[in-house]
């Protein structure tokens, strides 16, 4: 038989060997990582950056910081992140349709298959919002308003050939309304300039009707059922336009990181995204989480190439 002090001895050694194990499975990162995010600060992408924070610091002992480089719809960013060091410890945040769209419509630097994308962890449905005072009360009054004066109604959104823009475009083809679209840096410019009265309607999500609350109206919403933090909104489906999507999110890494930091990030990703908390509060403001790992991202990508490809070719036809 053991020895009570031998037993203890064994214990402790064992208890050891899971806590290195344990840190084993997370030893990247070994020092601050810094996440670019190829937008103005206060738009979906750096919100939920910021919600990320806390939980990568309990999960790694390690600071996540947010930096931002906004420019050209994100190309900016995206096309020079495989001049970064590909050690794990530069991140840049990437959105859907815009890494796809964006190459097949114009030449903003890079490649779909230059971006490295280790997991896509969230999607915002779009929605169409008006301040709360505009005239325009239902989707029914702005599609009135455009075929009387074409062009008349100002649209504002991010970016060209990004989710906002295809929400246009589609909605555009599904009615047969022409709006003019105006195209801002970021989620948070496009607020401002709905807001300030800069344009007559806005291509958002249901997380900017959430964070505006009584300064916007949400007319419509794409999904395919309406959703919980707005009973009230209609979807554009229950108004007799086909229309579905919205903006995916994701992160990135230099196309020369190794497998195993891909992997471990992707992992790290997952358990953020895993955290009852962090669900909670995500889910509160209106996203809608999503869980493509690394391992899983070619077959994800392959599939949101194949649907946008019909889309661009509409857009191309309208730029």
């Amino acid at each position: 038989m053991f020895g009570t002090t031998k037993f203890r001895h064994l214990v402790g050694a064992a208890a050891a060997a899971l806590a290195v194990s344990a840190s084993a499975a997370f030893a990247y990162p070994d020092g601050p990582v810094n996440y670019i995010i190829p937008f103005n600060a206060g738009g979906e992408s750096d919100v939920t950056a910021r919600y990320q924070q806390p939980y990568f610091k309990e999960l790694t002992g390690q600071d996540l910081i947010v930096q931002y480089l906004p420019g050209a719809g994100g190309a900016q960013a995206w096309s020079g992140l495989n001049g970064y060091n590909g050690d794990g410890m530069t991140i840049m945040g990437t959105n859907l349709p815009h890494i796809i769209l964006q190459p097949m419509l114009q030449d903003p630097g890079y490649q779909t298959d230059d971006i490295t994308n280790v997991y896509m962890f969230h999607f915002t449905p779009d929605a169409l919002l008006v301040r709360n005072e505009s005239p325009y009360q239902t989707v029914q009054d702005v599609i009135d308003a455009a075929k009387e004066n074409p062009g008349s109604i100002i649209a504002g959104g991010t970016g060209t050939n990004s989710a906002n823009h295809v929400a246009n475009q589609l909605f555009m083809n599904e009615t047969g309304v022409e709006t003019t679209y105006i195209p801002y840096s970021g989620t948070g410019a496009t607020e401002s300039g709905l807001l300030g009265g800069e344009v007559d309607v806005l291509w958002g999500y249901t997380t900017v009707a959430a964070r505006q609350a009584d300064s916007v109206r949400m007319l419509a919403v794409a999904t395919e059922e309406r959703h919980p933090l707005f009973p009230d909104v209609p979807t554009f489906k229950e108004l007799g336009i086909n229309m579905v999507g919205g903006a995916y999110r994701g992160i990135a890494v230099p196309s020369s990181t190794p497998e195993d930091i891909r992997q471990q990030l992707s992992d790290l990703i997952g358990k953020i995204n895993e955290n009852p908390e962090f669900r909670a509060r995500m889910e509160a403001d209106g996203y809608a989480l999503i869980d493509v790992p690394y391992q899983e991202m070619d077959d994800f990508m392959a599939e949101r190439k194949a649907a946008y490809e019909k889309v661009a070719e509409q857009l191309n036809s309208h730029n």
